[in-house]
This record gives structure tokens, C-alpha cells and sequence, in this order.
């Protein structure tokens, strides 16, 4: 999904110079396109992801790397797109990430192992830290107060259409064609951005230089890095691994650094005296811990609906159509929610409605139709993620000062991108340790020799992908095969529990820091810098 304060990133534009009437329809077929690439390749490549694992032999861990590399540089390097867009002019930006995209997305389709595929999409998610603040940019400073409203009405319902279908086109790319051709097609998009914005998107740059942060950026990166190299390669290298403790030290000791760094630099990336503010904090909170849960979730759910459940890589993609058009058609309406009741109770209700969904989700086991299992699930948090993120994003915009509007929605943007990524890699090991628990304990009823009880508990971490050893009779390949689905839907049982925790975190966040009154976010903002 979108981050949650994309608009609030619009609306917070400083005026630039309005295009003329007639370029404003070529202004944003460039940046829905622009925007589209780098928000479908956030979820796209999930339906790809069993595949990739049969294509290339690949552990989780491995699939895992192909999701976080991606998501680790954008997160970290977003608020540096922005600011780069700002001082050495937006339309130039922009279009640098269009190309460092589409290069690698070539980069990732002909990749003939998973270290290159790894490696060319931890590019696009530089790519894509410049062009989606780049495009949003752009929308703020070519339309004008009175057309702007239009402007982001146009540009949240086509990208909320491509990220909806993206998945359904992805998962039919893989299922007919290949599994490369989900990165292929950026290219033809790629080359349509880049003609459009030479021909009809002007330059702009803000009117007073500013400084890039570069310092916060790189400790930034190196210490989520650190952080999710730890607990990703846990799993693979074990606890007692000097690599594994020293990388997670390493990563939390950078991520404290960037604080102290934060807190003295004179254009800082994170303003950390936005966070005097509780709604600011408060809103940000509630982002982290439903944004993580999310992420993980569409992370292992095509994993199950395609290895496990046996549906179709097209099926898997459109399973999820219903959340993303709830979450467009209902903005609108919760949005007005925060006017008449206040923001704290639709941030409240909201996460537990999708903690529900959560719970809804843990329920299904082994060839469940869809209709009777899935859906219902996918309904009820699509319904709780609809009532949360229009008045997620109003907090945030009304919890500071009008001029810090675009570092505050701008940090939100960030906050939700590296929430799913901290969380995948730290729930990725509750998944693999719960489905190794039940494996093992499933096995023992089997009475498998020795070598091949080994040789399944040496593989375990290719997850579902894990085929029964040679040499068994058609009976036991049966049992073992049936023992590793259910030993998945056990995992997947237990993440989606603890998603659901995460999610009422988020509610009760809301309750504690989320002002009750319409108004009282207003009132409370933290004012201009000294």
C-alpha cells in the first residue's frame, strides 16, 4: 500500500510556479506513472516471491532479502530524495529515479542468480527514493491552491487503481509468461515518464538552498541495515554467529548516533522537535506498529495462498483487491469522521477492526475456498485499514505548524516503509521457528529414517517450498508434504496473531496520545523553529 501521508506530502508543496491548464493533464499521467512503478514493485513482487524460490532454489531468507532490500533503501533514503529534489531542481530528481528504476528493474529480470536479483533491487529502492517524493513534489508545485485539490483526487485514485491491479497483472505475468517480465514491464512505463516530463514537466527547485543531510543518511541506512541483517541472517547463520550480534550492535549503535546527529545538524532529515508534539508521536506510533503488521502479513500471505492454499499466482494477486478498494472508496468518508468525533476514536476503532481482521485471517487451515475463509478476513481489514490512514494522515498534518507540514508527513511516509521492513525481518523469525516447531513435531509421528528426517530439518527454511527427499514411497512423500503445509499454516497462525497485537498496540497509542476533541490536534502543534 501507499504510504499514509503521500497527499499530506502534496499538500504541503510550496506553490511553485502553477503550470499552464493545458500541461496539467501530461503533469500527472507522468507522476501516477512515476509514482505507480515504485508503489507496485512494493507488493507485486510478493506474489512472485514462490517462484523465485523454485526458480532459483532459495531459502526464505533469501526471498526475505528480495522484499527488505528493496524497502530498506527506500525507507531510509526517501526524506534525502526529497530534499535532493528541493535544491538541485525536482523535475531533474525525478527523472534520476526514473532511470536508476528502470535500469535496475532490467537488471533485476535478467538476473541469473538470487544475490544479483538482491543486489539490483536494493537500486530500484534508490530509485524509487527519488522519484516517489519527486512526483509527489511535483504535484505541489505545479498546481495551484485552487486546482491542487483536484490534482491529488486524480493522482490518489489512478495510483490507488494501478496498485490494486499491479499485483493481478504481476501475478498473471508470472503465471503466463515469467516471473521476469514483472520487471520488465517498467521499462516501456519507465521511457513514457521520462518523454512526457522533458516535453511537458518545467524545472522548479525551492527558493532558499538548503543542506543535505547526508550524515543522517548514511547512519540512517547502515543502522537499519545493521538491524535487519541481524535478525534476517539469525536464522540462517544462528544466535551464537559473531556476524549476526556484532551487525545487530553495529545497527543499534548507528541508529543512536543518527539521534545525536539529528538533534545537533542544522538541516537535519528527522526535525526531532516535531516529536514534542504527542499527536505528532502519537500518530507516528500508531503508523509503526499497524504499517508493521501490514507489512508482514502481505509478505507471507501469497506465500500461503500460492504454495499452500494451491491458488493460481493471478488468484493470489487478486485476493487482496477488495482491501485496496475499500481503502479508496471509504478514505473520503473517514476522513470527515476526524471533523465530527475527533481523531482518537476512528485511530482507535480503526486498528482494532484490522486486529479483528488479523484474527480472521489465523483461522483458515489447508484448501479453504476463498470465499468462505479468505474473504471475509480481507473485508474486515480492509474495513479497519480504510477508517484508520485518512485520519492518520489528518493528525499529522495537524499536529505541527503549517511550515513544518512537509517534514512532518514526510517522516510519517518514511516511518510506515521502514515499519514493514523492521517487522518482516523480525516476525520472519517467529514464522520460521513456529513452522520448524510444528514440522518437527509432525515428523515424529512419521517414523522417517534418520538421514531423511536430516535432510528435511537441514531444508526447513525453504518454508513451504520444501519438497519431500527422494527415496520415500508415494505414501510418506503424501504425509511429509501434508506435514509441511500444515506446519505453515501453523506459522502463518502465529504471525497473524501477533499481527493482530500489533494492532491493537496502535489503538492503544491512539487512546493515550491521540488528542479526543476535533480540534485539539490543531491546538496542540508544534510551532515554527526558533
Amino acid at each position: 500500500m501507499r504510504g499514509p501521508s503521500d497527499e499530506a506530502v502534496i499538500r504541503s508543496g510550496d506553490g511553485g510556479s502553477p503550470c499552464a491548464a493545458a500541461a496539467r493533464t501530461w503533469i500527472l499521467a507522468a507522476t501516477i506513472a512515476g509514482s505507480s512503478m515504485a508503489f507496485i514493485d512494493g507488493t507485486v513482487v510478493n506474489v512472485a516471491l514462490p517462484a523465485l524460490e523454485a526458480s532459483f532454489h532459495a531459502t526464505v531468507v533469501d526471498v526475505q532479502w528480495v522484499v527488505e532490500s528493496y524497502g530498506l533503501l527506500l525507507g531510509a533514503l526517501i526524506l534525502v530524495g526529497g530534499s535532493l529534489g528541493d535544491l538541485f531542481g525536482r523535475r531533474r530528481i525525478f527523472l534520476l529515479g526514473v532511470a536508476i528504476f528502470a535500469l535496475a528493474s532490467a537488471g533485476c529480470g535478467i538476473a541469473s542468480n538470487i544475490h544479483l536479483l538482491i543486489l539490483a533491487r536494493s537500486i530500484q529502492g534508490v530509485g524509487a527514493a527519488l522519484l516517489v517524493p519527486g512526483s509527489l513534489a511535483i504535484i505541489s508545485t505545479s498546481f495551484d491552491e485552487k486546482s491542487r485539490g483536484q490534482a491529488i483526487g486524480t493522482w490518489s485514485g489512478f495510483t490507488a487503481i494501478t496498485t490494486a491491479l499491479g499485483p493481478v497483472l504481476g501475478g498473471w505475468l508470472v503465471q503466463h509468461a515469467s516471473w521476469r517480465w514483472v520487471f520488465f514491464i517498467n521499462l516501456p512505463l519507465a521511457a513514457l515518464v521520462v518523454v512526457i516530463s522533458l516535453r511537458h514537466i518545467a524545472e522548479s527547485r525551492a527558493a532558499r538552498g538548503g543542506e543535505i543531510d547526508w550524515g543522517g543518511a548514511v547512519l540512517a541506512t547502515l543502522g537499519l541495515g545493521g538491524v535487519v541483517y541481524g535478525f534476517i541472517e539469525s536464522e540462517s547463520l544462528g544466535w551464537g554467529n559473531s556476524l549476526v550480534w556484532s551487525s545487530l550492535i553495529a545497527g543499534c549503535g548507528c541508529l543512536l548516533l543518527f539521534l545525536f546527529v539529528e538533534g545537533r545538524v542544522r538541516s537535519p532529515m528527522v526535525p526531532l522537535a516535531l516529536f514534542r508534539s504527542s499527536s505528532f508521536t502519537g500518530a507516528n506510533l500508531v503508523t509503526l506498529f499497524l504499517y508493521g503488521a501490514t507489512g508482514t502479513f502481505f509478505f507471507l500471505f501469497p506465500l500461503n495462498l500460492i504454495q499452500v492454499q494451491k491458488y493460481s499466482a493471478t488468484a493470489t494477486g487478486a485476493a487482496m483487491l477488495p482491501l485496496i478498494l475499500l481503502i479508496f472508496l471509504l478514505s473520503r468518508w473517514s476522513g470527515g469522521l476526524v471533523a465530527r468525533y475527533g481523531a482518537r476514536l476512528p485511530l482507535t476503532i480503526g486498528p482494532l477492526v484490522a486486529a479483528s481482521g488479523f484474527v480472521l485471517f489465523a483461522v483458515p487451515s489447508v484448501s479453504r475456498n476463498y470465499w468462505t475463509s479468505f474473504f471475509p478476513a480481507v473485508v474486515v481489514l480492509g474495513l479497519g485499514m480504510a477508517i484508520t490512514v485518512a485520519p492518520l494522515t489528518t493528525v499529522v498534518m495537524n499536529s505541527v505548524s503549517e511550515d513544518r507540514v512537509g517534514a512532518a508527513s514526510g517522516i510519517n511516509n518514511a516511518v510506515a516503509r521502514v515499519a514493514g521492513v523492521l517487522a518482516i525481518a523480525v516476525l520472519g523469525i517467529v514464522m520460521v521457528r513456529g513452522f520448524g516447531w510444528e514440522l518437527g513435531r509432525s515428523l515424529t509421528h512419521l517414523s522417517l529414517p534418520g538421514r531423511i528426517l536430516r535432510e528435511i530439518q537441514a531444508n526447513e527454511i525453504q518454508f513451504a517450498g520444501l519438497k519431500a527427499p527422494a527415496g520415500l514411497d508415494a505414501g510418506t512423500r503424501a504425509a511429509v508434504a501434508q506435514s509441511i503445509e500444515q506446519a505453515f499454516v501453523v506459522g502463518f497462525r502465529l504471525v497473524a496473531i501477533i499481527c493482530a497485537g500489533l494492532s491493537v498496540v496502535s489503538a492503544a497509542v491512539a487512546v493515550l496520545m491521540i488528542p479526543q476533541g476535533p480540534g485539539e490536534a490543531a491546538s496542540a502543534a508544534v510551532g515554527p523553529a526558533a
